[in-house]
């Protein structure tokens, strides 16, 4: 999930670890960073807890990026008046979702 997040993110990894490592952190700028460890279990349920990304590009574009870099769709949420978002997952099958941009969310409100 690390790589896909990590170029979601466009932030590094923890420079002390490595891609592939067991446990490994993102380092946001000015806030907390993004701690996974890997597990042997195969995902069996709904995630607990799942990351609702909101992309400097558009909604659409996000999505696209993604798709084409390994993520694969879960749920198409997006409403015809543009408003919504898409439930996307890694390849190991975490859920995100990927909302509208701050200025897709101005255009619609205004």
């Amino acid at each position: 999930m690390t790589e896909l997040i990590r170029e979601v993110t466009g932030h590094p990894l923890d420079p002390e670890d490595e891609p592939g490592d067991d446990e490994t952190e993102i380092m946001l700028p000015g806030g907390p960073a993004l701690h996974f460890n890997e597990v042997p279990e195969p995902k069996s349920a709904k995630n607990r807890l799942h990351l609702c990304l909101r992309p400097d590009t558009s909604r659409d574009a996000e999505v696209e990026r993604l798709l084409k870099l390994g993520a694969s769709l879960v749920a198409d949420r997006r409403k015809p008046d543009g408003w919504g978002w898409v439930v996307l997952a890694d390849p190991e099958g975490n859920e995100f979702c990927i909302s509208l941009a701050e200025s897709e969310r101005a255009a619609l409100s205004s």
